[in-house]
């Protein structure tokens, strides 16, 4: 006998879905897949480093996995095209942050990011919404940081504030497949190692010492509110921030 919240009945959550992650590699990304596929699913990465790709589609247990860059709109269709069947979820972690004054940017790299969360989603939200079943699932990934206006953030902060009105257009649009967005604050990840070098155990520490749950945000906490997301056929068009109250602690 198995009573709520056993393993078994945890487990059929996602069985016999396919879920597929674009910036599955690391990070947040392997992080949902490792629990998708615990909860039953056949999982496909996607990834920019092959290398990185195979290890982690390795680690986690995927189905397949196909190493491109997602902004490249051709080889994005070519991809979903070339699925042998349904998708019912995909999950999108690709993207990185770019910050800099106004005097200092670099519209290259602006624009990048634009393309990454922008234009990408959009993409996506075409080339797979014809590929899945009703009641599957887009879950994108924003942030909650770049709400309020700072330096450095002319190109950040709008592309936070426009997500949740594009998710929220792409529920209307794609019904009965489901659009949701999760904002993270901080999250402990590789990607975030990279771009704090020396200072990341600082930012750590200030952290634990000024969040409400005492405790930094990790890569598997986001995971299961998007497996969450897509196991829960009645939300749709919704916003999820996932910050540990970073927003409302004055230190952090």
């Amino acid at each position: 006998m198995t009573g709520p919240g056993s393993s078994q009945e945890r487990d059929a959550r996602l069985q016999g879905r396919t879920v597929v992650v674009i910036g599955g590699s690391s990070g947040i990304g392997r992080e949902t897949a490792r629990l998708a596929r615990a909860e039953g699913a056949d999982v496909v990465l996607v990834g920019r480093d092959p290398g990185r790709l195979r290890e982690a589609a390795s680690d986690v247990g995927a189905a397949s996995s196909e190493a491109f860059d997602a902004t490249d709109p051709e080889r994005l269709e070519r991809f979903f095209e070339g699925l042998p069947g349904p998708v019912d979820h995909v999950m999108v972690t690709a993207g990185s942050n770019y910050y800099a004054r106004l005097a200092d940017l670099d519209f290259a790299q602006a624009q990048r990011q634009v393309d990454e969360h922008l234009w990408l989603p959009i993409r996506i939200a075409r080339a797979a919404a014809g590929r899945m079943p009703a009641g599957g699932s887009l879950v994108f990934m924003g942030g909650t940081g770049a709400r309020r206006p700072a330096l450095g953030l002319a190109v950040s902060s709008p592309l936070t504030v426009a997500l949740p009105a594009l998710v929220a257009v792409l529920a209307l649009e794609l019904a009965p497949v489901r659009a949701n967005l999760i904002a993270a604050g901080f999250v402990d990840t590789p990607l975030s190692a990279r771009l704090l070098g020396d200072q990341l155990e600082q930012r750590r520490e200030q952290l634990r010492d000024s969040l409400p749950i005492e405790r930094v945000v990790q890569p598997d906490d986001v995971a299961e509110l998007a497996v969450h997301l897509m196991a829960n056929t009645a939300v749709t068009g919704a916003t999820y921030d996932i910050d540990g109250g970073q927003q409302f602690a004055s230190r952090a």
